[in-house]
């Protein structure tokens, strides 16, 4: 089937074509994933939010490229989005407090001071936060909440609980950058 056609189907909301177009390129997606990432669980979700957000994005496909391709470009921005989710979940959001008493006793003074600063600085962007933005990243990041968790806690749309997350974390990246 051409993509044309493919897409027309999965417009008219055909299941057979669903299931098809997921088989095809379920398997090549995840493997791709797979050899980025380092758990299936965080491959699966990535996995599954590239298909959602091809289905979304579906409607502004102008043929410029083919579905594959344009497949797998929403499937690499969302690998970058993983990554930059992680880092700031890393440097930002540590679960480990008794790992860095640890380790502070061998960390030079400046980056002890470092420590001391970034901390102080987070707790104050939180503070400036609006509370819708500080709840959903406290669920996402220290609750460790799945976006579905998030929608269900907070009796809202799967898509509205990743809005929100997305303009949380780009509220506190603009905060944090800003101090």
């Amino acid at each position: 089937m051409n993509d044309a056609a493919l897409i027309a189907r999965l417009f008219a909301h055909d299941r057979r074509t669903a299931a098809s177009f997921y088989q095809q390129y379920a398997p090549q997606l995840r493997r791709h994933i797979l050899s980025k990432v380092k758990t299936a669980e965080d491959a699966e979700e990535i996995l599954q939010d590239t298909l959602f957000s091809f289905l979304e994005g579906l409607r502004d496909f102008r043929e410029h490229c083919s579905v594959r391709t344009y497949l797998f470009s929403i499937c690499h921005h969302k690998i970058i989005d993983y990554y930059r989710r992680k880092k700031i979940s890393h440097f930002v959001f540590s679960q480990l407090p008794q790992l860095e008493t640890l380790v502070s006793p061998l960390l030079g003074p400046e980056a002890e001071l470092d420590s001391v600063l970034i901390k102080e600085k987070i707790r104050t962007v939180f503070a400036r936060l609006i509370p819708v933005h500080r709840q959903v990243l406290i669920l996402k990041y220290l609750e460790r909440a799945s976006v579905e968790e998030i929608a269900d806690k907070l009796s809202i749309t799967f898509k509205s609980a990743e809005s929100r997350l997305f303009r949380a974390r780009r509220a506190f990246v603009e905060l944090f950058l800003s101090i």
